[in-house]
C-alpha cells in the first residue's frame, strides 16, 4: 500500500488497483457527467466502466475504472487492458495518482454539502448531483489548449475542435481492437508554427497562435502548475495566466478551476453559468454582475464546485 497524499491511499489486489473512494462519491454521478460529453476524444465509456489511455513518463497505459465494493468500503477499481502492471509500480503510482486528481478524490465535501443545502441557488443541485465530483484536467498544457478552444463557440463545436487536434497531433494506443488517445504534449506542439494547426483545421489562426505560444512557455518551463500553486492565492495565479496572449479571466480561472483545484477560482463571467442561474430562478434574462456577486456570497472558498454543479444542471 503506497501513501501518495495525506488524504489518499491505494492498493493492489494482485492484478488491479483499488482507489478508496471518499464517502461523499457517487460513481453512477460522475459516469453520468462524462457521459454528456459531445464527440470526446480522451475516454471511452462502456458497459459501466471509463476507459482511458493515460502517460506515466515515456509509458503509455490504457485502463478501465469502474466501481468497486469490498470489506474495505467503496472505491474506484483500476484495471490494466491487454496488459500486466503487477510487477510495475511507478506505473501503478502513476496512474494511481492520475485517477485521484482526475477525480478530486482528495477533496472533502462534507462542508460544500452543508453549505449548498441553505443555499437558494445551488441546493436542487447537490440534492440532484450527490457525489458528483468536479472532474479535472490534471495536465495543464491540456486544460489551457480546452479553455482556449471552447472561447467564443458552442460546446459541440469545441469538442469537434478538440478531437481534431488530439487525432492530429496526440499519441494513441490500440487495446482490444479500439484506438485510445492521448493529449498532444506542449513539447509537442512547441515544434510547430501556427501555420500547421491551422492547415489541420484548428479553428482561427489568433488560436492557433495562442495553442503555440503557450505549448512554447510550457515546454520552456517558463510556466508549470508548481509556479502557479506557489503563488498561494487565486488572484496572483490569475494574474500569471492573464498576461499570456490568448488567456483572459475566464480562461484563467477554468483552468484554475479544472486544473490547480483552487477553490475560490470563479468563472463569474461564464455564460453557461449565468444560464443556470437563470434557469434555476426562472428569471427573464441573466443576472448582472452586482446580482451574480450577492447570490454567490455565501459561497466562499467554494467558488469552484457551486459553478460545477450549476454547469451539470444543464450539461
Amino acid at each position: 500500500m503506497t501513501d501518495f497524499s495525506r488524504a489518499c491511499f491505494w492498493q493492489n489486489d494482485g492484478t488491479d488497483i483499488l482507489l478508496p473512494v471518499p464517502e461523499e462519491f457517487d460513481f453512477k454521478q460522475n459516469y453520468d457527467h462524462l457521459s454528456t460529453a459531445t464527440d470526446e476524444a480522451l475516454y471511452t465509456l462502456r458497459g459501466g466502466s471509463i476507459y482511458k489511455a493515460i502517460a506515466v513518463g515515456a509509458r503509455d497505459t490504457v485502463v478501465e475504472i469502474g466501481p468497486h465494493r469490498g470489506e474495505g468500503g467503496e472505491s474506484l477499481r483500476i484495471r490494466f487492458v491487454e496488459e500486466s502492471a503487477a510487477a510495475d509500480p511507478e506505473l501503478q503510482e502513476g496512474v494511481a495518482r492520475y485517477v485521484h486528481d482526475w477525480f478530486d478524490l482528495g477533496t472533502d465535501l462534507a462542508p460544500f454539502y452543508e453549505m449548498a443545502r441553505q443555499d437558494l441557488l445551488l441546493k436542487q443541485a447537490v440534492d440532484s448531483f450527490y457525489g458528483l465530483r468536479n472532474m479535472g484536467i490534471p495536465d495543464l498544457y491540456e486544460a489551457i489548449c480546452w479553455g482556449i478552444l471552447g472561447q467564443q463557440i458552442n460546446l459541440a463545436f469545441a469538442y469537434t475542435l478538440k478531437r481534431r487536434f488530439v487525432e492530429a497531433y496526440g499519441r494513441s494506443i490500440e487495446r482490444g481492437g479500439e484506438r485510445y488517445w492521448l493529449f498532444p504534449t506542449a513539447e509537442r506542439i512547441a515544434e510547430l508554427t501556427p501555420e500547421d494547426l491551422s492547415a489541420a483545421g484548428m479553428t482561427t489562426v489568433k488560436k492557433c497562435e495562442y495553442l503555440v505560444d503557450t505549448a512554447k512557455l510550457i515546454a520552456n518551463g517558463e510556466l508549470t502548475k508548481e509556479m502557479l500553486l506557489a503563488t498561494g492565492d487565486v488572484r496572483q495565479a490569475e494574474k500569471m495566466l492573464v498576461k499570456i496572449r490568448g488567456i483572459g479571466p475566464w480562461t484563467a480561472h477554468y483552468v484554475l478551476m479544472r486544473c490547480l483545484r483552487l477553490p475560490d477560482a470563479f468563472p463569474i463571467d461564464d455564460v453557461g453559468l449565468h444560464h443556470s442561474i437563470r434557469h434555476v430562478l426562472g428569471l427573464d434574462a441573466k443576472p448582472d454582475k452586482p446580482r451574480l456577486l450577492e447570490l454567490s456570497a455565501g459561497w466562499t472558498k467554494w467558488e469552484a464546485y457551486a459553478t460545477f454543479y450549476l454547469w451539470r444542471i444543464l450539461y
